[in-house]
């Protein structure tokens, strides 16, 4: 596939966009402001990559010409055949950096994005597994700059999340999260386990890009909402006040409950939030059924039953079943290092659009 005809059109429309923003008019409607903003630091890191991309393969054509044209075992072509293995290595790299960008961009990536963890099968142990996951997704937020907010939780007896929804913002954070939505397994010896016998228990896990108003129209005639006391410990008017907000959306059945702040104003503006967000994701799922029935080698399926991804504790060993990889260092991964997983996996999609786009 030869890139630099995407090159010469990335330089093309930055300098069109560059065009655009300085334009003092575009300012005037602030949406379109940013959105031209973004287009802009994403075409300047693409065009940039672009340059890098161009000048290795002068580099690796220089370096071929030098060895087929040095005896062999000399101590230039030793020089020359080192330089063509690494220079081969960073081609694959560029490639696929600046095939990310001759994809269409999927808007929904940059979005900040909504999390659901619930408990599957296993009881107590699913819970504390699903407790374990939202302090991994914490600390591998924390690594990449990003915020995590509680939106909303039910805990369990033993200290785990029967069920926990949390907010994630920051750049390309559906980008890189969207991946680990499905069913989480674990293998490992629960710590109420008196015998020592290794039990596997589940966790689900969905990860919604956070919806804006012009993206889902929700009529006031759709949803009924209910206020009531939030439940907890009390104390500082926790329970003495009905703050929490549940929403339920006629048309789907689709219920949301917010109750992690103390203003009920706040509790139904994020309650809304989350509606529009699942209302989003069905819309985007739906889309991409109807995409899947004409496209046959698709990335995953999407389905919630299936089991992505099994943790297994007494070998340190984490496997992602969607690209079959699996590391050996379960311990780091656990505490956030979740990067030897996601890229394989945004590759995995990114090779599937290419095909679609190809063929």
């Amino acid at each position: 596939m030869d890139l630099r005809p995407f090159i010469d059109k990335f330089l093309k429309r930055l300098a069109e966009v560059e065009a655009q923003l300085s334009d003092p008019d575009v300012f005037d409607n602030n949406r379109r402001a940013q959105e031209l903003s973004k287009e802009y630091s994403h075409l300047k890191e693409l065009v940039a990559t672009g340059a890098e991309y161009l000048k290795m393969l002068a580099d690796l054509e220089e370096n071929r010409a030098l060895l087929k044209g040095e005896l062999p075992g000399s101590e230039l072509a030793e020089m020359a055949k080192e330089e063509v293995a690494r220079l081969e290595e960073e081609e694959k790299r560029l490639t696929l950096e600046v095939q990310r960008g001759v994809i269409p961009p999927d808007l929904t990536d940059s979005r900040n994005t909504i999390v659901e963890i619930r408990a599957g099968a296993g009881g107590s142990e699913s819970a504390l597994f699903g407790a374990d996951l939202f302090r991994m997704y914490s600390r591998y937020a924390e690594t990449k700059g990003w915020k995590v907010e509680a939106l909303d939780s039910s805990p369990s007896d033993l200290g785990g999340f029967k069920e926990i929804i949390f907010t994630v913002t920051g750049s390309d954070v559906y980008k890189r999260l969207k991946h680990e939505s499905g069913v989480h397994r674990v293998q490992r010896v629960p710590a109420t386990e008196a015998q020592g016998r290794v039990h596997t228990s589940t966790a689900t896990v969905a990860v919604l890009p956070e919806a804006e108003e012009v993206d889902i129209e929700i009529k006031p005639d759709e949803i009924e909402i209910n206020c009531c006391r939030a439940s907890g410990k009390g104390g500082q008017g926790v329970n003495t006040t009905d703050s929490a907000v549940q929403i339920i959306h006629k048309p789907t059945g689709l219920i949301v409950r917010c109750a992690d702040e103390r203003s009920q104003q706040k509790n139904r503006a994020t309650a809304m939030t989350v509606l529009r967000s699942r209302l989003l994701e069905r819309k985007v799922a739906e889309e991409n059924a109807r995409y899947a029935a004409v496209r046959k080698d698709q990335v995953g399926t999407g389905d919630r039953s299936e089991k992505i991804r099994t943790y297994n504790f007494p070998q340190n060993r984490v496997t992602d079943h969607r690209v079959e990889v699996t590391l050996y260092n379960l311990s780091n991964f656990i505490e956030g290092d979740l990067d030897p997983l996601i890229v394989p996996l945004m590759n995995n999609e990114l090779e599937g659009k290419l095909k679609a786009l190809n063929a």
